[in-house]
C-alpha cells in the first residue's frame, strides 16, 4: 500500500495546476440550487476528457460516473460532492471572483467539485491497482429543501450498483489548509424551518389602545420560545431555536396588521424534534391569543441529524493519517449546522468529514455563508488525494 500511497500523493501533486484551474472556473461561474446546469455541462465535459462513463439528468441537474478497477471484485464504494452555490454578493477581490451577480460558492462546493473531480482523475489513472467499482455524485441541491441527496436517492443512485460505503468532503475554514478531521457518531444537526404569521389589528401608532399589536406578539414569542431551549431540552441534549427573519411592513406611526417570523430549529434526536416542533406551535398560538391575536405555525422538516459510521469513520481516520501524517488529522465535535449528505447515511455507513482550507497569512480565515470565503487552494492537492486514498482502501479492505 506505500507504493499506492506515495503513487496517489505524485498524482494529486502533479494535477494541482488543473485541479485549482477546475475550482477558479466553478468559481467564478456559481449557480443556485436547481440551477446548477453549466455546473453539471463542465463535470460532464471534464468526465468525458478523462474517459469516465457517466450518466447526467439525475434530480435535474446531477451526475453519476463509474470508475471500474482492472481487478476482480464486486465490491462498490461512492463518493460525493456537491455542486450548488448560494444567493450572496462576494466581496472578495480576486481574480477568480464570482462573474454571476448575487451567486457566490460561499460554502466551498466549487471545493468539493473540484476535489471529486481530482480524485476521478486520479483514480481513473489507478485502475490496475483495485478491483470493485468507485461511483461518483456530482449532486445537485444541497443548499435547498427537500436537499438533492434526497432526490437522488429517489432516483435510484443508490442501487445498480449498490455502494456499500459513501463517503462526503466539505471543507472547514476553522482548519488549517491540508488538514482533515473527523467525529464517529452523531456529528451534525437535523435542520427544520419556522414560519409564523401573527395575525393583529393595524392601526396609528399614536393609538395603540385601539390595535392588537402583532410586532409587541411577536417580539414576546421570539422570547417564549427560547424556554423550550433553556427548560424543555434536556441538558444533554443540543438544540437550537434561533429567528433570522423578522419582518412587520409598517411605518413609524403605523403598527401593521401582521408580522411574520422565520427561522431554524436544530438538534439530534428524533422524538425530541416532534417534541419540540408541537412545542413552538403551543407557545406561539398561546402567547398570541393571551395578547389578543393569532398565530399561524408552519414547521418546513427538513433534513435529518447526520451520524457518521463509527466504523468506517475510525478507518477513514486511520487512513487518513497515514496518507497526510498524523498531524494533519484532528478530531471534530458536533455542529449545529446541518447537511443533507445524513440521507445518504441514513441508508449505508457514511463517513462525512472536514477538509481545512484557513491561511491567516493571507487573510483566509471567513467563515461559511460569508461574502468573503475563500479556500487556500494548497488544500486541493490533500482534497482529491484523500478521497481517492480511502475509496482504494474500503475497496481493498
Amino acid at each position: 500500500m506505500k507504493h499506492l500511497k506515495d503513487l496517489i500523493s505524485r498524482l494529486a501533486i502533479q494535477s494541482h495546476h488543473e485541479t485549482v484551474a477546475w475550482r477558479r472556473h466553478l468559481h467564478q461561474h456559481p449557480e443556485l440550487s436547481t440551477k446548477e446546469h453549466q455546473t453539471a455541462a463542465f463535470v460532464a465535459q471534464h468526465l468525458t476528457e478523462l474517459g469516465i462513463p457517466f450518466r447526467t439528468g439525475i434530480a435535474g441537474t446531477g451526475i453519476v460516473a463509474l470508475i471500474t478497477g482492472r481487478k476482480v471484485s464486486n465490491r462498490v464504494i461512492a463518493l460525493r460532492a456537491d455542486m450548488d452555490a448560494l444567493p450572496i454578493t462576494e466581496e472578495n477581490d480576486v481574480p477568480y471572483k464570482s462573474l454571476n451577480p448575487g451567486v457566490m460558492h460561499a460554502c466551498g462546493h466549487d471545493v468539493h467539485t473540484a476535489s471529486l473531480l481530482g480524485a476521478a482523475a486520479i483514480l481513473q489513472q489507478l485502475r490496475d491497482h483495485f478491483g470493485g467499482t468507485i461511483k461518483l455524485f456530482f449532486q445537485p441541491s444541497e443548499e435547498q429543501y427537500p436537499g438533492g441527496a434526497s432526490l437522488m436517492i429517489n432516483e435510484g443512485v443508490l442501487a445498480n450498483p449498490a455502494p456499500e460505503a459513501i463517503f462526503g468532503q466539505h471543507v472547514l475554514p476553522d482548519l488549517d489548509a491540508g488538514m482533515v478531521g473527523f467525529k464517529p457518531g452523531k456529528y451534525m444537526a437535523s435542520t427544520d424551518e419556522i414560519y409564523l404569521t401573527v395575525k393583529g389589528r393595524g392601526g396609528h401608532g399614536a393609538t395603540p389602545d385601539k390595535n392588537i399589536d402583532p410586532v409587541l406578539i411577536a417580539s414576546h414569542i421570539v422570547v417564549a420560545l427560547q424556554q423550550i431551549v433553556s427548560r424543555n431540552a434536556s441538558p444533554t441534549m443540543p438544540t437550537v431555536i434561533s429567528f433570522g427573519k423578522f419582518t412587520a411592513n409598517g411605518r413609524t406611526n403605523i403598527i401593521p396588521a401582521e408580522a411574520r417570523l422565520e427561522g431554524t430549529v436544530r438538534t439530534f434526536n428524533e422524538e425530541w424534534r416532534a417534541e419540540a416542533h408541537h412545542l413552538i406551535g403551543r407557545i406561539a398560538t398561546g402567547t398570541a391569543e393571551a395578547m389578543g391575536g393569532k398565530c399561524e405555525v408552519f414547521i418546513d422538516k427538513g433534513y435529518p441529524f447526520l451520524v457518521n459510521h463509527p466504523e468506517l469513520t475510525h478507518q477513514a481516520q486511520q487512513w487518513a493519517k497515514e496518507f497526510l501524517g498524523a498531524d494533519k488529522v484532528v478530531d471534530l465535535e458536533m455542529r449545529m449546522t446541518a447537511e443533507d449528505f445524513a440521507y445518504y447515511a441514513q441508508k449505508i455507513p457514511g463517513c462525512f468529514y472536514r477538509l481545512g482550507v484557513r491561511n491567516e497569512a493571507r487573510g483566509i480565515v471567513h467563515g461559511l455563508h460569508n461574502s468573503r470565503f475563500d479556500a487556500d487552494e494548497s488544500s486541493l492537492i490533500a482534497g482529491p488525494g484523500l478521497m481517492a486514498w480511502l475509496a482504494v482502501n474500503k475497496l481493498m479492505s
